[in-house]
């Protein structure tokens, strides 16, 4: 599970802390998840002015929208993941979490560096701006004349897939109200709402350009073997195993004082790949990616549309923006209906769960994500407390 550790056990959500009256599998979960491990809620509980996340897809958006934060998941290469345990190099990034848009502002300047790092090259991506400080960029008028597209079709109506009688995505509820009204305090405050400005790998005919009909892709498996035995071996002697192999072997020695409660499929199946053997794959699903993500999915929906940025519910576009790097900054609006998988026993008194909205743009676009979501939240401030702290 996301929020579980073999350490520490599950986290829990500061807005729902409760444990689950569940049994089986999900006996112990928490109501609510919490996104991640996480240290989010800590700032979501004011232990902290913010935390970093590292997020693959979703670990910094997830936790934020969980937790009724701001965070910032930057271009891939804004931030040095230099000594940062991967998962994939490929989809890898850090970034800041805090209860406000100005803090997260803050820390993204802290966590980039000036030049780029010769112990990352994808840090020459994006440019730093000067004096690394975000907080120039925060605008209170920043809304007025933003063009703001709405990706309706799969984030916000479910879309069927092609060929099949499978839909797929949907907002209902107190969640698609949300979204509706934070659409129209976004045209109050002067953007131009481009409704639909649907992603076109999301909409396409034809299957092969099509991001629901893709095949599932090699490039986390593939990526965490390569980056994490990369990883260790920058460790030299310091390092506690030698690579993926030997850690999925000590798991399983020590699987009797709880090591993998929950199996180790995912490591299971990255150590599985053959990186000489499969790398032709590997390319072919990264370039994919890419391509269905990145060149005809935000890329192709921005520059149709002529786009400041795409709006999407919680931390709902983290996957179309992880595969190509893309930034995406999320900021806390409300607290809506909890709708848990598998359902509660009868009669338990569900609580809300919180739920923001978010920005996301190109690469290296965050100046000008971070414009908006701090005009939105300056327009709103709709961030509560946690009970006990209100």
């Amino acid at each position: 599970p996301g929020n579980y550790s073999a350490v520490g056990g599950y986290g829990r959500n500061p807005y729902d802390p409760r444990r689950a009256p569940r049994e089986g599998r999900n006996a112990g979960r928490p109501v609510l998840g919490v996104g991640g491990s996480s240290s989010g809620i800590g700032t979501a509980r004011s232990f902290w002015a913010g935390n970093v996340g590292t997020e693959t897809s979703g670990s910094i958006l997830s936790p934020a929208n969980a937790n009724m934060l701001a965070g910032v998941k930057p271009t891939v290469g804004r931030i040095s993941r230099w000594g940062v345990i991967p998962i994939t190099g490929d989809q890898d990034t850090a970034g800041p979490m805090t209860r406000t848009v100005t803090d997260a502002a803050i820390m993204l300047g802290v966590l980039e560096g000036s030049a780029p790092d010769p112990n990352d090259p994808v840090t020459q991506r994006c440019e730093p701006p000067a004096g690394s400080d975000y907080t120039q960029f925060l605008d209170a008028n920043a809304l007025e004349g933003a063009r703001i597209g709405i990706p309706r079709a799969l984030y916000f109506d479910s879309v069927q897939v092609p060929g099949s009688d499978a839909w797929r995505g949907g907002l209902t509820g107190e969640a698609r109200a949300a979204m509706q009204e934070a659409i129209e305090i976004l045209r109050e405050r002067g953007a131009t709402i481009v409704d639909p400005a649907n992603i076109p790998s999301v909409v396409a005919d034809d299957s092969d350009d099509n991001l629901l009909t893709a095949p599932g892709s090699s490039v986390l498996f593939y990526g965490m073997k390569q980056d994490f035995n990369a990883w260790l071996s920058s460790l030299g002697g310091t390092a506690p195993v030698a690579d993926l192999t030997e850690l999925r072997e000590w798991n399983l020695a020590h699987e009797s004082a709880g090591a993998i409660k929950y199996g180790q499929l995912r490591l299971d199946q990255s150590d599985a790949i053959d990186l000489v053997g499969d790398r032709d794959e590997y390319e072919e699903d990264r370039a994919r990616d890419l391509r269905l993500n990145g060149e005809l999915g935000i890329d192709a929906a921005m520059a149709e549309h002529d786009l400041d940025a795409l709006l999407f519910p919680g931390s709902g576009g983290a996957g179309i923006a992880a595969r190509p790097g893309y930034p995406t900054v999320i900021v806390p609006f409300a607290l809506v209906d909890t709708d848990p998988s598998p359902p509660m026993p009868e009669g338990f008194d569900l609580q809300p769960r919180p739920f923001g909205v978010s920005f996301t743009g190109s690469a290296c676009s965050e100046p000008r994500l971070l414009a908006l979501a701090y005009a939105f939240e300056q327009a709103t401030m709709r961030r509560i407390a946690p009970p006990g702290m209100r």
